[in-house]
């Protein structure tokens, strides 16, 4: 008995089965379709985001592109330019941080009816175009604004900072809000019970344990709001004034200066602190040591119901959702009546519009061009997240940088790309094949090129939840459809996808939401041949027709809400399908 328990165990086995191994997960990587589908992927991405962000630069160092720069720091005008920007995006970083935290406590940790709805309240804003919370803004608090003039007698200034930090850090605060919310529902309620088991009160708790474990949260979300709110194009054309900023500067460069170089000079400035801020976020996120998912089990977290912890919070709450609703309701309203707050009468005249001629053209081009580009979108960031997560190693983190650029890129900087490196049929780069995409003779005037923008500004959403789904799957899953004779495509398409279908679902709704709602990126190459509807909404408001851009946002919230809730129905489990799962 003792010379079989001390007999060495036998040495054969091991040294067959690791090569088996090896070779296995050698041959996985080698795939010649995989292979191909890295090649495809990298020849995409440069089309679709290198290319135009590389005209940028070479444009911005152009000889009227070096002259904006030479004076960016020594002129008056271009220091305060710089001046208001980065107050712009402290601001709504802090103030948008501050509500998303704030309403996403109160999800989380206090004990309250109504949690649903202000949840899907809050949701609202990412779903509705840019110019619907600062058209209402105008109409409610502007100088004859319907509350500040004739109700309260008040001859408020809607224009300029505090105008554009309020309807910025409402637009963007759902982004803070969902971060944080997933933080606080993740952390473990231990740590909560060990640090009352030790005499602290649940303020101290609040002190000492929650606010330390979300710090990672806030900069994420206070970060993320900052580059947002200084990339932001729509609202600071719309409720500027005199207070103007780095993305307005641009746009009033090229579209009323015609002069592409200083256009191309303002976004570089404007690139270098997004693509800092983007480089800082991932390698904090790498690198964050706040702990508390250790995989042990733990115990359920026990909402407050104390008054004193619930009742401000609450009216902080609902005095955010009253505005929420104040607003939304006045785009709702606004669409029905001739001039709201001055000629109330009920009158259809403002959807008429939109559905004939030039207003029917838009909102079908805009469906159209969102619906060509969301499954491609959703579909290429997957297949960038399986790429990252299974068959790359060392040039993983190259990859999923590439994927993400399209998002850490403002939609300023590439709006102008495209309008520098389409906007001919022969350029600089000598991509003859590449017909002119944007501009006069373009193919379906334009429309291509908007597509690629869609693409190119929503692949990240479906990389990173992709990333995330595929992180929680055996990597044998993949392995055993290779060795069965399946191909890298064939296992993505058959094995992959089914699995992380709840992640391929969310990419799909934020591609779609972000196509139908975006500007920035697209208002450079907007054509008279394609007509899209943010495009049209932002004449309106130019023109002073808020009746027509109220209509419009409607038509367009009401758009967006109808695909998702079919996206939903389209990708979601069916219960009589069988799902594979790891040893099956």
């Amino acid at each position: 008995m003792t010379d079989i328990l001390e007999a060495p165990a036998p040495l054969e086995p091991p040294s067959v089965a690791a090569p088996v191994k090896q070779s296995r997960r050698k041959r996985v990587r080698q795939d010649p379709v995989t292979i191909t589908l890295i090649v495809v992927v990298v020849a995409i991405l440069f089309f679709l985001v290198l290319l135009p962000l590389g005209k940028t630069l070479s444009t911005a160092f152009s000889d009227k592109g070096l002259a904006t720069l030479s004076k960016m720091f020594t002129s008056p005008v271009n220091r305060k330019i710089l001046l208001n920007t980065v107050v712009l995006g402290l601001l709504v970083g802090t103030i948008g941080t501050g509500v998303g935290f704030l309403l996403a406590y109160a999800q989380a940790r206090l004990q309250w009816r109504g949690k649903k709805f202000v949840h899907l309240l809050a949701l609202i804003p990412i779903v509705s175009p840019p110019f619907a919370v600062a058209t209402a803004i105008i109409t409610l608090f502007g100088r004859g604004g319907i509350i500040s003039k004739q109700l309260l007698g008040l001859n408020w200034n809607v224009y300029g900072l505090g105008g554009l930090t309020v309807v910025l850090a409402l637009s963007f605060f759902p982004i803070a809000y969902l971060n944080l919310l997933g933080m606080l529902r993740s952390l473990d309620p231990a740590l909560d019970e060990a640090s009352e088991s030790l005499g602290a009160s649940k303020w101290q708790v609040f002190l000492t344990v929650t606010l330390p474990m979300l710090i990672p949260g806030f900069a994420a979300s206070f970060l993320l709001l900052f580059v947002e709110a200084i990339a932001d194009l729509a609202n600071p054309i719309v409720l500027g004034g005199d207070f103007t900023v780095l993305a307005s500067r641009a746009y009033i460069a090229i579209i009323g200066e015609y002069n592409l170089g200083a256009g191309a000079a303002y976004s570089l400035v404007l690139l270098v602190p997004a693509l800092l801020v983007f480089i800082v976020q991932r390698y904090w996120s790498t690198r964050s040591s706040a702990v508390s998912v250790t995989g042990k089990p733990t115990g359920t977290i026990k909402l407050n119901t104390s008054n004193v912890a619930r009742v401000p919070v609450l009216i902080a709450v609902g005095l955010v959702m009253a505005l929420i609703i104040t607003i939304y309701g006045t785009v709702i309203l606004g669409g029905f009546v001739r001039i709201l707050g001055i000629n109330n009468e009920f009158t259809l005249d403002n959807y008429r519009y939109l559905f004939g001629g030039i207003g029917s053209d838009a909102i079908i081009t805009t469906t159209l061009l969102a619906l060509i580009a969301t499954p491609i979108a959703g579909v290429m960031g997957t297949l960038i997240a399986w790429l990252v997560v299974r068959k790359l190693r060392r040039a993983a983190g190259v990859m999923d940088f590439l994927g993400m650029l399209g998002l850490a890129v403002p939609g300023t900087v590439l709006g102008i790309g495209y309008a520098i490196a389409y906007n001919s049929p022969v350029d600089g780069w000598g991509l003859r094949f590449l017909p002119a995409l944007a501009g006069g003779g373009a193919i379906l005037g334009g429309a291509m090129a908007i597509v690629m923008v869609y693409i190119a500004r929503s692949i990240p959403a479906g990389l990173r939840t992709g990333i995330a789904a595929l992180q929680q799957i055996d990597p044998a899953i993949d392995e055993a459809s290779t060795s069965l004779g399946g191909s890298g495509l064939t296992t993505f398409r058959k094995v992959t996808i089914p699995l992380i279908r709840p992640a391929l679902l969310a990419g799909l709704t934020y591609a779609f939401a972000r196509s139908m709602t975006t500007i920035s990126a697209i208002i450079f190459i907007t054509t008279p041949q394609t007509r899209i509807m943010t495009s049209q909404i932002l004449s309106e408001v130019e023109a002073g027709r808020f009746g027509n851009a109220f209509a419009y946002c409607t038509i367009l919230i009401a758009i967006v809400l109808t695909v998702i809730g079919l996206l939903t129905l389209a990708v979601r489990d069916r219960p009589d399908t069988p799902m594979p799962t790891p040893g099956t």
